[in-house]
């Protein structure tokens, strides 16, 4: 009995974002820790208990500043310095878990928010 040549496997997967993101760079050296970039775009709505259009929206905007970055444990973190998104203080480590094929991306973060 002959041996049938066994066909190759083959695959591609892929995911389509809209970007609706602003962002550039505002000093230090981008993927160095301390840098710092700005990033606007998303849309939130406006106080609905204020007396302007309600429909109104008002784009979200930050300065983030790289506070760590680590290629081997694939983690960087960071920290919101200013923005109108409403923290006092935000700190975020984000890491990708790779998993046989795959790969997760966690997202931690600590937020203490405005009062109001």
């Amino acid at each position: 009995m002959a041996l049938e040549k066994q066909l190759k496997w083959e695959g591609k997967a892929s995911a389509e974002l809209k970007v609706t993101r602003t962002c550039h760079g505002v000093e230090g050296t981008p993927g160095v820790a301390g840098c710092v970039w700005f990033y606007a775009g998303f849309k939130t709505p406006v106080d609905p208990k204020s007396d302007q259009n309600q429909d109104q929206e008002k784009a979200n905007r930050t300065k983030q500043k790289l506070l760590s970055i680590d290629p081997a444990e694939m983690t960087y973190s960071y920290s919101i310095i200013d923005g109108n998104v409403g923290f006092n203080s935000y700190l975020s480590t984000v890491q990708m878990v790779p998993k046989d094929a795959e790969c997760t991306i966690v997202w931690k973060y600590e937020v203490e928010p405005v009062e109001g």
